[in-house]
């Protein structure tokens, strides 16, 4: 017998305590621990919203979260996604320095000084265009050099040298 999901105005997404996303769906069911994610955050920004249990198991995906929340449940999600998809924006590389298979950073952001680690660059540096350069750390958080092109010529032969 297969599980038919509920309407997606019935899910209830709410923080409680203060730092955990729980659900509600209707008068039926509960999670106590929910983690969004976004299926295709690059390609589908703000779209496709996957929700899982605390055991990383999808409990379903919202095509159009704007549209299928409700403005609380969509304001919850939003306050959680903000904290799992942080985004810096490079301005200058300090610097950077390759070590089995890791890639250790230290840049200037519109966050101030950052230091992050990245894995496997074939898969964690990620050009949007010639120019548009997406770092993913180890934690998942993202580090985004807008224009490579306009950066300090210290930070593009560190660049050149790590990629």
């Amino acid at each position: 017998m297969t599980e038919t999901k509920p309407n997606q105005q019935s899910y209830r997404l709410f923080h409680y305590p203060k730092d955990r996303l729980r659900m509600t769906v209707g008068e039926d069911r509960s999670y106590v621990t929910v983690k969004p994610t976004w299926a295709a955050p690059l390609s589908n920004p703000k779209r496709f919203l996957s929700l899982l249990n605390g055991k990383g198991e999808e409990i379903d995906t919202i095509k159009d979260p704007e549209k299928d929340l409700t403005p609380e449940s969509l304001m919850a999600v939003q306050q959680e996604i903000a904290k799992r998809y942080l985004t810096a924006t490079v301005s200058s590389i300090i610097s950077a320095k390759g070590e089995f298979g890791a890639t250790y950073w230290h840049v200037e952001s519109d966050r101030g000084e950052r230091d992050f680690v990245t894995q496997s660059l074939q898969e964690n540096a990620q050009w949007l265009s010639p120019t548009h350069l997406l770092l993913i750390d180890v934690d998942g958080n993202r580090f985004e050099i807008q224009d490579t092109s306009v950066l300090d010529e210290r930070s593009k032969v560190l660049l050149e040298t790590i990629l």
